[in-house]
């Protein structure tokens, strides 16, 4: 079952050792203090025939809401995040947004967050907005470093 291969994927994120530079590893991008994976996505809807996007657009989403449910029913009910500021403030260097959470922001305009019991590690899960040339994406965010 899809929803019980990305909960496996999260779970190993949650113990897994943090990349000590940031690149790509067997199952995402990762660096300093953070994983993020694609559980999800689409193929060829970026660049390929475009109709049919309601119905994507449902199927991500009811991704998003299975595996939201079960992280619900592990570490209680999770924090919706709008992500739209973290992306704003993303673009002022200043601001100091960690890596992560700009990369995600990028992407993914709403989050479920959940602080995973006893591993001191943040997960969020989100569908990107495609755009132009983008595919529908499931997301996790697996980190230690707190939500901006």
């Amino acid at each position: 079952m899809t929803t019980e291969r990305h909960l496996a994927t999260i779970d190993e994120l949650c113990v897994r050792d943090f990349p000590a530079a940031h690149g790509w590893s067997d199952v995402g991008a990762g660096g300093p203090g953070y994983h993020l994976v694609v559980l999800e996505t689409t193929r060829g809807f970026g660049t390929g025939d475009r109709s049919g996007r309601a119905e994507i657009a449902d199927r991500f989403t009811a991704y998003r809401q299975d595996v939201a449910r079960r992280l619900d029913e592990r570490w209680g009910e999770a924090q919706p995040k709008s992500l739209d500021g973290v992306f704003l403030r993303s673009e002022d260097p200043d601001e100091g947004i960690p890596k992560p959470w700009a990369y995600l922001s990028a992407y993914v305009r709403y989050v479920d967050l959940w602080e995973a019991d006893g591993s001191g590690r943040w997960v969020a899960v989100g569908v990107s907005e495609p755009g132009e040339g983008h595919e529908f994406q499931l997301f996790a965010l697996v980190t230690e470093l707190a939500p901006p």
